[in-house]
């Protein structure tokens, strides 16, 4: 399970680099292969390829009322390898489309990882705080 956040910062070339916590449970899990795509919220997300084959799955027996949601999906998912310095290539196009500036952060989310903008998730977080607790978590206990 991930978990966590972490601020990082893209190169010139759009890579990503893993920290060292994940990245080891990564290369043991997947072997360092994992696959990208797009969130609606307006993030990336990041799974260990095994992970995302079982999602994938789900996706592709979806309706056929459902074909704009498999296509968001489907077709913006890219398999991505970590490189030898545990670095992840996020592609120009995903880069763009959700528009990821130099400054990222890295959010462990169980199974799989949010990439997200700092500046956009920090807009996103101020909204959900603003709009208050919704009531699927009126019983949570923390």
């Amino acid at each position: 399970m991930f978990q966590g956040r972490s601020a990082l910062a893209l190169d010139a070339k759009g890579r990503m680099s893993v920290p060292t916590r994940h990245r080891d449970a990564l290369t043991l899990q997947c072997e360092g292969r994992l696959t990208l795509t797009r969130h609606p919220d307006g993030c990336l997300l990041l799974y260990p390829r095994p992970v995302w084959e079982q999602v994938r799955e789900r996706i592709a027996a979806l309706p056929l009322s459902a074909s704009g949601w498999k296509r968001f999906f489907l077709g913006n998912a890219t398999d991505v390898e970590l490189d030898s310095t545990g670095r992840v290539l996020i592609a120009p196009e995903l880069r763009q489309a959700v528009t990821l500036s130099k400054d990222v952060v890295l959010l462990g989310m169980g199974a799989h990882f949010e990439v997200w903008d700092a500046v956009v998730l920090a807009a996103r977080e101020s909204e959900a705080i603003a709009g208050g607790m919704p009531e699927a978590l009126s019983g949570l206990s923390i």
